[in-house]
């Protein structure tokens, strides 16, 4: 069994009828370790999917299993909530004390981790996130980028086995959405954390080793990004943006040009525009 899971899972936020599904018939496994990007406009059901998967709500129809945990068990929800750890759009709703070891160690004193134990998991969740020598600062005085730094610290430091991240860069500038995108890719390759990123962002979509696109509760596609974000016109139709690289090409290949369909960094882009103007002065 992959570590997350999803069987015909069903969601809807209305308890009389007519319901509303939120969450429609989604049956999805995330393995350990892997990073996956989950996408779709507002109201697809992402954050709501986001939320089953630590338990804080519960499935209307359907199983959710976090490492084999049935989180409809509420003797395990302790346990699940330890591993799959989740940081939110704004870091301000995460901050809780008014030092930041303090808030990093909120989470572990919480959860019973022994106070011996608690300045080491501390210290070791600042230092992997690059926010150690802040340690002793106001969370308030910090910039966007580091308080969702922190944020993401407060959730390292109880040890998860993996960390969901609904749109943790959606109110920050391109430098804090580059240092929050750095430090977990940093987790997931270091440490070998499972990551779930809900972004907006394509093309911090296209670094995750797979994509989930989802749309009225359903998923519509699920593969690699160059895979899903080849579907140029599906996800058009389905209101979503692609990479500025492989917009570009499609651009192109709809003026008759010849170039690759599956192109996503800028660099591949400058690398198939040179390949084009090289033949362009050659003929």
């Amino acid at each position: 069994m992959e570590y997350l899971q999803t069987q015909e899972l069903t969601y809807s936020y209305h308890k009389e009828p007519p319901l509303t599904l939120a969450l429609d018939g989604v049956t999805l496994g995330i393995g350990k370790g892997e990073f996956v990007a989950l996408l779709g406009h507002n109201g697809c059901g992402k954050s709501t999917l986001a939320k089953q998967f630590n338990a804080l709500i519960l499935p209307s129809g359907g199983t959710v299993f976090v490492d084999s945990m049935d989180t409809k068990d509420q003797s395990l929800t302790f346990e699940i909530r330890r591993q799959v750890g989740l940081v939110q759009q704004n870091p301000d709703n995460q901050l809780v004390a008014s030092v930041v070891e303090e808030d990093v160690a909120f989470g572990p004193e919480n959860i019973g981790v022994p106070p011996g134990e608690i300045r080491e998991q501390v210290d070791a969740a600042l230092k992997a996130v690059g926010m150690y020598e802040y340690r002793t600062h106001a969370p308030h005085k910090l910039s966007g980028g580091q308080k969702q730094r922190v944020a993401i610290a407060g959730i390292l430091a109880m040890q998860p086995a993996c960390i969901v991240l609904d749109e943790p860069t959606a109110m920050l500038d391109p430098r804090g959405r580059r240092e929050v995108l750095e430090t977990v890719w940093k987790l997931n390759r270091e440490k070998g954390i499972t990551v779930v990123l809900i972004t907006h962002y394509m093309e911090e979509a296209a670094q995750a080793d797979r994509v989930v696109v989802m749309d009225r509760g359903k998923v519509l596609l699920d593969g690699t990004p160059r895979q899903v974000f080849s579907q140029v016109d599906l996800l058009k139709e389905h209101a979503l943006d692609v990479p500025q690289a492989t917009e570009l090409m499609a651009l192109l290949r709809r003026e008759g040009c010849e170039v690759p369909n599956d192109v996503l960094t800028a660099e591949e882009c400058t690398k198939v525009l040179e390949g084009l103007l090289g033949g362009t002065q050659t003929g």
